[in-house]
């Protein structure tokens, strides 16, 4: 956008941000329409008990399967708006994959006193450092399962869809001493967004401190000194909700966290979809992103064959890939033995450092605006969230 200059070009940006006002507002209200019905499926989850001070007023919820592996891991999962710890688990398939593997699942889930759209808090302040809110009533919860359950405490990750892939970057940064690795999907990096306002903004890709910055935005968030969570990340290159610029943003986040080299080590077709992986000076693969081709926004599944796992529905989506499955065995707890190997593609240059070719689809003035685009004045802000406010959808 140019310069908002006087007299008729003052009255035109006032014109502008009325349609950024109605334009959010717009947003939500289709978001909230088209989020469609629970899918149907018995609900395998049981009731956390009591586990804490519970300062973010969540309700826990769990499964363990009929066979606990020796020194179980623990997987934590976070929904998407508009939806419940059973819609999905039923769609993503985690306790079907849990009771072949024998590890556990936790599953703190959104109450509408919270936020009328159950969607986490990932953009409060409150709800999003470390000791304090949302975020301490999850870390209570996983230390209330590795108690009672004596779950491996070396072996605890955490995944989540779209306002649940953006806890998960919370969970993430403010805990990496708790986790061994995360996935996020259709997700947002952390730290980025303060208010309602920023939060559509970001996940537009617009705003946002610099794309230098992200690394030490994590690092800030707590104490620990290293080392750092595996990374893994999925975006459908048709998200219309959350731009999949916000994947490469989470990519040079973990990138910079990891001291890994911006370019991949891997660059491979795994069944039809683009992965690439980054390596630690080890060896080891830290970061993975998955860029699931044709997919709009939500989880990506498997309903028939090798990977078959989960149902599709709502945000639940078919293509060809389980990234419920394709996750676990990246974190290092379940085999995929039975599933296809990726197919290289090419071999980067190990200079090939530019930023804008961490993510397909993106040009670099994408990326550039995702990461250097100035916030809306103070004023404008605060009239979206007075709107909110008053249409009850923000506390």
């Amino acid at each position: 956008m140019g310069k908002v200059v006087l007299g008729q070009g003052f009255r035109h940006g006032r014109r502008s941000r009325i349609r950024n006002l109605n334009d959010t507002l717009s947003r939500l209200s289709a978001f909230r329409k088209h989020a469609g019905p629970k899918p149907a499926g018995a609900d395998r989850l049981a009731d956390l008990p009591p586990f804490g001070s519970n300062p973010g007023a969540l309700r826990g919820r769990f499964y363990l399967p009929a066979c606990l592996a020796a020194s179980p891991p623990l997987v934590v999962v976070l929904h998407g708006c508009m939806q419940d710890a059973a819609s999905y688990d039923h769609g993503s398939g985690w306790s079907q994959l849990a009771d072949e593997q024998g590890f556990a699942l936790l599953y703190p889930e959104q109450q509408r006193g919270n936020n009328p759209n159950l969607c986490f808090n990932w953009f409060n302040l409150g709800d999003t450092r470390r000791d304090a809110g949302e975020a301490l009533s999850v870390r209570q919860m996983i230390a209330a399962m590795i108690a009672t359950h004596a779950l491996d405490p070396a072996r605890v990750y955490v995944t989540g869809l779209s306002a649940g892939g953006a806890m998960a970057s919370v969970m993430l940064a403010a805990y990496p001493d708790v986790f061994a690795g995360g996935a996020i999907i259709a997700g947002l990096p952390y730290g980025t967004a303060a208010t309602v306002p920023e939060a559509f903004d970001r996940m537009r890709a617009q705003g946002g401190p610099p794309v230098e910055a992200l690394g030490s935005l994590v690092t800030a968030a707590s104490p620990h000194p290293g080392p750092w969570p595996k990374i893994s990340v999925w975006h459908g290159d048709r998200d219309a909700t959350v731009s999949h610029a916000n994947s490469a943003l989470i990519v040079e986040q973990w990138r910079a966290v990891h001291g890994v080299k911006s370019g991949p080590a891997v660059v491979e077709t795994v069944c039809g979809h683009r992965r690439r992986a980054w390596r630690d000076a080890h060896g080891r693969e830290v970061i993975e992103e998955y860029r699931i081709a044709g997919l709009p926004h939500g989880t990506p599944l498997s309903t028939a064959g090798p990977e078959a796992c989960g149902s599709a529905g709502p945000y639940m989506l078919e293509a060809g890939i389980s990234s419920t499955r394709r996750v676990a065995d990246f974190w290092g707890i379940a085999g995929q033995d039975r599933l296809p190997r990726g197919a290289p593609v090419r071999t980067p240059q190990p200079n090939a450092t530019r930023f804008h070719s961490a993510t397909e689809g993106a040009s670099h003035e994408d990326v550039s605006q995702a990461a250097h685009a100035k916030p809306p004045a103070d004023g404008v802000g605060r009239v979206i969230e007075d709107a909110l406010r008053a249409a009850g959808l923000m506390r």
